[in-house]
Formats: C-alpha cells, structure tokens, sequence
C-alpha cells in the first residue's frame, strides 16, 4: 500500500531518533503543568531505532507487556536472556507476526520476530533472536509535495546469547546484537545524503529464582533484572550529533502458584526504564548547536539518566513504565492471560489492557494477544490481534523414545 510522507518528516525523524516528531519541551513547566497556560507539559525519552523496544511476542503482550520474570520460552530473547538456563525443553524455537497501525488503514507496515535456543546441558543455554521491522511501501515528497520517488524503509536486528547457571537458583547471561536501519538511505536532506544507520548493543541479564512454600502447595518466585542494547550511538549521515538508542534497565518478578495436579496461576510485573538522557534541547553551552545531552558518550549517557530529568526525582520516577498481567495454565495445554500497561502521561502517555489466549498440542504452541486502548491517544496496536507459533523439537525425541 502506498503511502504518502514528507521527506522533512523523515529527517526530523531521523533528528529527533524516532519517526515521529518530538513534542517540544516547555522549559518553565511546574509540576508537570505550564504555569502560563496551565497545560500539561510532555518531555518523553527519545531514541533511534525504537523497534528494538516493541514487545515482539504475543505470550508477553498479553500479560501487558510483561515478560522478564515468567517461565522461559524462546522470547526470553528479547526480555530476559538469562531465563534460557532454565529452560525445561532442549530446542524451541518461535515465530511471531504483529500487524502495524491497521487502525489507520495500513495494510504492509508489520514487525516480524523468530527466536529460539538450544540447551546445551543442565546448566548451559544459547539463544538466537531476528527482528525485522517493514515501514511499507512510502512515496517521499518535499516541502511542496512534489515527488520524489518511493521507498521501502525497513529496519532489523540480529541478536544471540549465552545463558549459564551458577547456582541451582541463580543464571546470568550476555548478549550480542547488530542493529540496522534504513529509514530514506539515497535521499538528500539539507545536503546531507541519509544512509542506512550501523549500531552493535550487548544485553547484560540475571535471574534468580526460589520455591516458597507457606501453604500445601508449592509456589516459585521469580526475579528478573536485565540491561539491554547496551551499545554504539546510531546516525544516518556523517553528522557528528549522533542519537541514542534504547538502552533500557528492566526488572521483572513473578510468583507462580501450582494450584493443585493441573492449575497453576502466575502473577507477574515489569518495571522499565530507558537509560537514556532527558531531553534538554535549550542546553546548549558550548554553542555548536548540538544540545548538550546529546553529545554524551553511550556510557556516560546511562549513568546520567538516573539524574538529568529538569523536574528532579519525582520526574525520575515518572519515566519508568509498568507492564502487569496474570497467566492461568490448564494441565500445561491451555492458557488464559490479561494484564495492563502504564506509562505516564508526560513520558508517552501509553496506557491499555491486554488479553490473551495461549494452546499447546504435541509439538506445536499458539499464543494471540489483543491490545485494548484505556486513552484517546492512539497506539499502532489498538484493537489488533497477533500470534505467535512456538514449535518444540524435542517433542519429536518423546515420540521416539
């Protein structure tokens, strides 16, 4: 489907480390409000190349987006590699399909991610994960709307993991990923030519996991902590102003509930936050017309995420998002899931309900995920249904044996 988009949009987005346009930020907000007009005041945490940060999977995008502290399947890949080494199957391996913005009548726009591991004994795992990411088919114009010609802007990441445990109750994992993105590579903006943008990220994860047992049955809690795209800044030019990308800090826990032979319950919450610098495009104090945020290193720019908000601590806090969900399992085959996101409004403003249903049968799983929306602010998800098929090698093993 063809689609019409301003280049100077493009290159905003590209400016800005999104495709969309910033919100520009009121310097004398108060308390989240503009003390003039009264209006609430938005400073979101910008990046490039934010697909990495979609949710790919239909199990955790049930559970509200939820999914650093469940039970390990190959999407731990994008939650929580850690989780891998506790892994109960030998080879899995899962592909999802998630429609784009369909509420707006886009029919070629989608995210498609395949993962999966391989155990390779009692303590060790590794994992593989491929996302892609298809902007559809986009005829760019100028200023004036004059054409000039189209375009199929996509972007993807190849990533892979190790997985160990070094204790029966603790793992920890490392990661790799190469991340490429061409958003309008050939076109001329400002006289400078876009290329395609080139970042290498590593993932840093633990998970530590315990039984509690303060009723008849048996429970396990979960908790998983998990740094991810830890990386190289991103341009698509040969500017030296350079965007992030998403480094994000996650926590997750879980509580699983084996209710008796063939029900279990699991309660579960992620908080998360990008550890990547507050926007503050009036600093500007050496003159180059860079914004001083934006000039720091990848490191240094983590470290000054936990500090540089203009609204101090209480504005700290409000950038971190919280995703919670329930999963009720029968007899291990079939499952129900809800849960529910929340970020702040003056951070993106992202709030919605989720629901979802998961089957397993022999060898393969099928998990659906519906996202519900709570606010008049549109999500590229709304009222959209995606899968996600799972397939289990050793299941093969079993029928042999």
């Amino acid at each position: 489907m063809k689609k019409l988009l301003a280049l100077s949009l493009i290159a905003a987005g590209i400016c800005c480390g999104t495709t969309t346009l910033q919100a520009q930020i009121e310097p004398k907000c108060k308390n989240g409000f503009n003390p003039i007009t009264g209006e609430k005041c938005a400073n979101a945490v910008t990046s490039a190349v934010p697909f990495l940060r979609i949710v790919p999977d239909a199990r955790g995008g049930a559970m509200g987006d939820a999914g650093l502290a469940t039970s390990a399947d190959p999407n731990a890949m994008h939650y929580n590699p850690s989780k891998l080494a506790f892994a109960e199957k030998r080879v899995s391996i899962s592909a999802t399909y998630t429609p784009w913005m369909r509420n707006l009548g886009l029919q070629d726009v989608y995210l498609a991610y395949l993962s999966g591991y391989v155990r390779l004994d009692k303590l060790q795992s590794i994992g593989f994960g491929l996302r892609y990411f298809s902007l559809g088919d986009i005829e760019f114009t100028d200023e004036q709307g004059m054409s000039l010609g189209q375009g199929r802007p996509n972007e993807f990441e190849v990533a892979g993991g190790y997985a160990r445990k070094l204790s029966d109750r603790f793992s920890a994992a490392i990661g790799a990923k190469f991340i490429y993105s061409n958003l309008a590579t050939g076109r001329v903006v400002e006289g400078n030519e876009i290329k395609p943008g080139i970042a290498g990220a590593a993932d840093i994860s633990m998970t530590y996991k315990a039984p509690v047992n303060f009723t008849k049955n048996k429970s396990e809690f979960t908790l998983g902590v998990a740094v991810s795209n830890l990386g190289s800044k991103i341009t698509y030019t040969n500017s030296i102003n350079r965007d992030y990308i998403p480094t994000n800090l996650g926590v997750g826990v879980a509580w699983k509930f084996n209710l008796d032979e063939f029900n279990t319950l699991t309660f579960t919450s992620d908080f998360n936050k990008l550890l990547v610098p507050t926007p503050r495009p009036e600093i500007d104090e050496d003159g180059d017309k860079i914004p001083d945020y934006k000039q720091y290193s990848s490191i240094r720019g983590v470290f000054k995420s936990f500090g540089d908000a203009p609204g101090g601590f209480s504005e700290e806090l409000k950038e971190i998002t919280i995703g919670t969900g329930v999963e009720y399992w029968y007899d291990d085959q079939f499952a129900v899931r809800a849960g529910y996101f929340y970020e702040h409004y003056s951070k993106g403003n992202r709030k919605y309900f989720s629901v979802g249903l998961g089957v397993k049968y022999n060898i393969f799983g099928l998990n659906f995920s519906y996202l519900v929306p709570t606010t008049n602010q549109r999500n590229p998800l709304d009222n959209t249904l995606r899968f996600s098929l799972l397939f289990d090698f050793e299941a093969f093993d079993s029928e042999t044996d």
